[in-house]
This record gives structure tokens, sequence and C-alpha cells, in this order.
């Protein structure tokens, strides 16, 4: 029975993929169903939906397969007219990109539920490295609060969490070479300080 629940979700995955692939190639030369869904509209959702992830915090490696579950549920429910709106505060169709998200949401977490972790069958080096990678974010921390400007101390602790530094600038509405810039000199001046403690 889990095996055909399976299969039938990862038909339904590829078919929002294909799908979203699909409306993206059309761009604006073509009608869909007498409007356009525009690739722009598309990926506002897609980065919406990471953000989303990120801050539910799921796991990275199932972001894209979130996306595009909410893509499949977005497809049945929203018709071709009401993409633009899915991030316009106060539409219908906002309130179904967040109930489709939130569906997802607590289905990974149900799912997490389930499952038995690895690590207490077998032994896992990754567990010793997230204790260490831990221990050198810490120092990492009281140094930077030493060292380095507010702006500085958020650019390293969001690079830490897995920003990208072009998620990174749109959150904090800097320009991504400003965002390299002072994440630059913040690493310069760890790198310097951590090289005075050797």
């Amino acid at each position: 029975m889990n095996a055909k629940i399976a299969g039938r979700r990862r038909r339904t995955c590829m078919m929002a993929m294909v799908l979203g692939t699909a409306i993206s190639a059309m761009g604006s030369s073509s009608a869909h169903a007498g409007a356009d869904i525009s690739p722009a509209a598309i990926d506002n959702v897609a980065r919406y939906c990471t953000a989303c992830w990120r801050n539910a915090r799921l796991p990275a490696d199932r972001w894209g397969e979130c996306t595009q579950e909410v893509f499949s549920r977005l497809l049945t429910t929203v018709d071709a007219t009401g993409w633009q709106m899915l991030l316009a505060r106060d539409s219908e169709q906002r309130r179904e990109l967040i109930r489709a998200i939130d569906a997802v949401k607590k289905q990974v977490a149900r799912e997490r539920k389930r499952t038995v972790p690895l690590t207490s069958v077998v032994d896992d080096d990754r567990d010793t490295f997230d204790r260490a990678r831990a221990e050198v974010r810490d120092e990492v921390q009281l140094a930077s609060e030493q060292l380095l400007s507010d702006r500085q101390r958020r650019i390293i602790d969001m690079t830490f969490d897995g920003w990208s530094v072009q998620d990174i600038s749109r959150e904090l509405a800097l320009g991504t070479e400003r965002v390299s810039d002072e994440k630059y000199k913040a690493v310069r001046k760890l790198r310097e300080y951590f090289g005075r403690q050797s």
C-alpha cells in the first residue's frame, strides 16, 4: 500500500515538474486557456516556497520535492488567471498557496515522526561532524561579537544557515556586491583572529 502511495506521489510530483517546465517554456507568446502563466510567477512561488522550507527547518534535500508538491496542489486549485495573484496580499489565490504550503509542511512533519532515525540503528559519523560544526560555530559567534559589525555578524550567521549571497542580499535589501564585500571582510577578520589564537 505504501509503495502504491509513494508511486502515485512521485507521478504527481513529476507531472507538476513537467507542467511547470512546459508553462515556463511557453513564455508570453502562447495562450494557456485564454491566459498566460508567466515564468516570473512560477519563479516567485518557487522562491517563496524555498524561504518557507528554510524557515520551517525542513531538510534541504527535501525542498525541491516539497516545492513540486505545492505546484501540484496549485495546478488543481488555481486557474491560469490566478497565478499572478498567488503572492498578492489578501487574495483567495494567496490563501490557496498558504494552504498548500501548510499541507506539505504537515506531511513532512508526519513523515519525520513515523521514521526511526538511522543514528539509533547505525553509527553515524555525521553526528560527530554536527557536534564539531556546532562547536566551531559557537567559537565563531563569540569572536564575531568582539570583532564584527552587526551587519557582518548577521551575514556570517545567515551563511552558516546555508543562505546564498543572493538570498542574503534580498533579505537585507543590500546589493550582492555589498554582501560579498561584507562577507569577505568578516571572514578575513575572523581568520586573522583565529590565526593569532593558534
